[in-house]
């Protein structure tokens, strides 16, 4: 995997099973990693709350660091406003991506960390080379594309191993199978 110079990292995590072979491999390159939990996206507190407690887990686990980001899923839905009906995958997902690696750059930026990336990668359920478009956006996103290396399928097998939920769907309202 190719890595920058930058050894610290600000990792963008959806979940606790995405973020675990994300972590893995980091750690194996000697990041030193920070974990960002912020997913406004999230439909409820309650579910949010949940997909926290697990990501608390693999912090303890991987023993990094974590920062929250303030719960905000009515600001999201004003974000992403119009776009509700959006097939999966579509424009709404491009606006999601927009807003939580937009937030993790200025977090980053906040916590004088140069570098970050989002666990969003090592998901065969999202298109890494937009994922890459929207990050390339902001300045220090480290492009790093987790499901190659059959990462989701290590995230998997850690998930398993360390008894994580595994959500069935992304966390929108809009994506609930």
């Amino acid at each position: 995997m190719l890595m920058t110079k930058n050894k610290k990292i600000l990792l963008h995590v959806c979940c606790a099973p995405c973020a675990t072979a994300c972590v893995e491999r980091l750690l194996a390159n000697d990041r030193d990693v920070s974990l960002y939990f912020s997913n406004s996206n999230i439909n409820s507190k309650m579910e949010f709350e949940k997909r926290l407690s697990y990501v608390e887990k693999i912090a303890g686990i991987f023993d990094v660091g974590l920062e929250i980001d303030i719960y905000r899923h009515d600001d999201w839905l004003e974000h992403v406003r119009g776009l509700e009906n959006e097939a999966e995958k579509g424009l709404r997902c491009v606006k999601c991506f927009e807003w939580g690696l937009r937030r993790t750059a200025q977090k980053a930026a906040a916590l004088g960390i140069e570098s970050f990336a989002t666990s969003l990668t090592v998901s065969p359920h999202k298109n890494s080379r937009i994922i890459f478009e929207v990050g390339n956006q902001y300045s220090g996103f480290d492009a790093l594309d987790f499901k190659k290396q059959d990462g989701f399928k290590r995230s998997r097998e850690l998930s398993k191993e360390f008894v994580l939920y595994r959500q069935s769907y992304c966390g929108c309202e809009f994506s609930i199978n």
